[in-house]
């Protein structure tokens, strides 16, 4: 039998039914100290493991990511972390006064301005930040993937009840390497180093993570 050395062929990269380059958009909501310091069901260092996973992806593979803050303006909050702010340069973020970004015309137009339909989402907290706007979108017809290992609620029940919410409404959740090999998805192809470059940093740090926390 001959080695299989080549890929496959490349399925149409706008209307594939999967997470291509092409057809999505990711937006990371919230990721500031006032909402990292009442989360409980996640640690912040996995939580930030994952979503510097998300955004290594995004940016390997062209995705635009839609960033955004919430009470920066009006004095009360702190903005993006800066182990976020720092894998996305030249990202601007959008700040809001409301919990759900979907209200906010300028987010609503940074979404629709991409011209996709399937969004990744990610957020803090899972109940409210990304629950809402991913509960709208779905309504407008939007295809959306929580990313439910880069999100976390102020309990495990509350992260958990909003899973189920976003799941019955119709979202699709995944991971964030999911996300990074959804978007590869051949060891053949040219671009595959993407991958294994972001795999390559991962697992390490996952591995460092797993043991301090037993």
């Amino acid at each position: 039998m001959a080695k299989k050395t080549q890929p496959e062929p490349v399925r149409d990269q706008t209307s594939d039914h999967l997470l291509t380059p092409q057809n999505c958009v990711l937006t990371l909501i919230d990721y500031q100290p006032e909402q990292y310091g009442t989360v409980t069901s996640s640690s912040r260092e996995r939580i930030d493991l994952n979503v510097v996973a998300l955004c290594r992806a995004a940016t390997k593979y062209g995705v635009p990511v839609v960033l955004s803050t919430v009470g920066v303006d009006l004095g009360v909050n702190e903005g993006t972390a800066q182990v976020i702010k720092d894998e996305l340069p030249g990202v601007e973020e959008i700040d809001r006064t409301g919990v759900n970004s979907w209200e906010d015309e300028e987010f609503r137009e940074a979404i629709t301005g991409s011209g996709r339909r399937k969004v990744v989402i990610a957020g803090l907290w899972t109940e409210v930040c990304m629950t809402f706007p991913t509960l709208d979108m779905l309504a407008e017809g939007f295809e959306v993937y929580p990313v439910a290992d880069a999100c976390g609620g102020i309990s495990q029940v509350s992260h958990d009840r909003a899973f189920e919410r976003m799941v019955q409404a119709g979202a699709h959740p995944i991971t964030a390497i999911q996300f990074a090999s959804e978007l590869m998805r051949n060891w053949a192809r040219e671009d595959s180093d993407n991958l294994r470059e972001i795999m390559n940093w991962y697992f390490p740090k996952k591995a460092e993570l797993d043991a301090a926390e037993g």
